[in-house]
């Protein structure tokens, strides 16, 4: 009767520790290492102690001069802008015309980079699309302005733009400056979230088809998800842009401080009228503007500062949300 030969387990044998790399520590640098370093550290906290000196000085000049009557009151005519009305209607026409950029913005930008990170066919309109987003992005903000005035101002825009009682259109409109403005944030949404796509490993891709999912279903409800952070973050950016642009605000909104309606629809009548923003405000109430007013103007810039605050706050706080849901804290 043959006998069952069993072989004894074999022992691994305790991986052979690597002997600790020498110069890992500063003290162990060379000297161009070390002022490297050092460099480093003192341009990180360089721009830290910038960024505090901006908030502290507005912090300070702003709410020297902020009064709640000043942020719940209209502007009114005037020559002395510092004695007459707020930055009520600034602040409303800042959030509208951020909402229409961002609105347009983002779901092109997004689209467009889901289709050139997991299509790109073909090649030549792929090169030619991504040539066309670094034209956008480097062209100057008053080159958009101009522009899209010039489009704004063909009778086929009649309908969505200021129109004066000949039925001359002017171009002017929070719809005409929100397109425009949409032009400054999709480069932004665009990049941030073709390197979040181009980042993710095959195997999400690989796994879901193993399952049986076609491609856009991978896309909306694999792909999509994981890159959800990247998104936030663009839409940040393109509305940092957005809410401290002076050049589009002035030439597509006109000269006017308040929300001019136009024509007797609600809702629309606001969208196709003329107004301002913080940005515009704090120009025209500056010493280098006509309305004679520093201390509103250190009033609203402090107001356009905290908005911009606020929004990069929500957006990192969107962030770390979606990072704790996809490790299931």
């Amino acid at each position: 009767m043959a006998t069952q030969l069993t072989r004894a387990p074999a022992v691994l044998a305790p991986a052979p520790q690597r002997p600790r790399p020498r110069g890992d520590t500063v003290g162990n640098w060379r000297w161009s290492q070390r002022l490297a370093f050092g460099a480093c550290w003192a341009a990180g906290i360089a721009l830290c102690v910038v960024a505090i000196a901006i908030v502290g000085y507005m912090a300070v000049r702003g709410l020297q001069y902020l009064r709640p009557d000043i942020l719940f009151s209209r502007p009114e005519p005037g020559l002395a802008q510092s004695e007459t009305g707020g930055i009520l209607d600034p602040i409303l026409g800042t959030i509208l015309l951020t909402l229409i950029g961002i609105v347009i913005a983002t779901p092109i930008a997004v689209a467009t980079a889901v289709w050139l990170v997991e299509y790109g066919r073909p090649a030549a309109l792929a090169r030619l699309v991504e040539s066309g987003i670094e034209v956008v992005a480097g062209t100057p903000d008053i080159v958009l302005a101009i522009f899209g005035l010039a489009v704004f101002q063909l009778h086929l825009f009649a309908p969505i733009s200021f129109t004066a009682s000949g039925g001359g259109v002017f171009g002017r409109s929070f719809i005409a400056a929100g397109a425009m403005m949409s032009l400054i944030a999709l480069p932004l949404v665009f990049a941030a979230t073709r390197e979040g796509l181009a980042s993710l490993p095959a195997r999400l891709r690989e796994g879901s088809w193993a399952l049986g999912k076609t491609k856009i279903c991978t896309i909306r409800t694999v792909l999509l998800p994981q890159v959800r952070r990247n998104i936030a973050t663009g839409v940040a950016l393109g509305t940092g842009r957005i809410v401290g642009d002076t050049a589009i605000v002035v030439v597509l909104l006109g000269a006017s401080l308040r929300i001019d309606p136009q024509g007797n629809v609600p809702g629309l009548s606001v969208l196709r009228g003329t107004g301002s923003t913080l940005t515009s405000y704090v120009y025209a109430n500056s010493p280098a503007g006509e309305g004679n007013a520093p201390q509103k103007a250190y009033a609203a810039a402090f107001v356009l500062l905290v908005i911009v605050l606020l929004i990069n706050g929500a957006v990192d706080l969107l962030g770390r949300r979606s990072s704790h849901v996809e490790l299931g804290v």
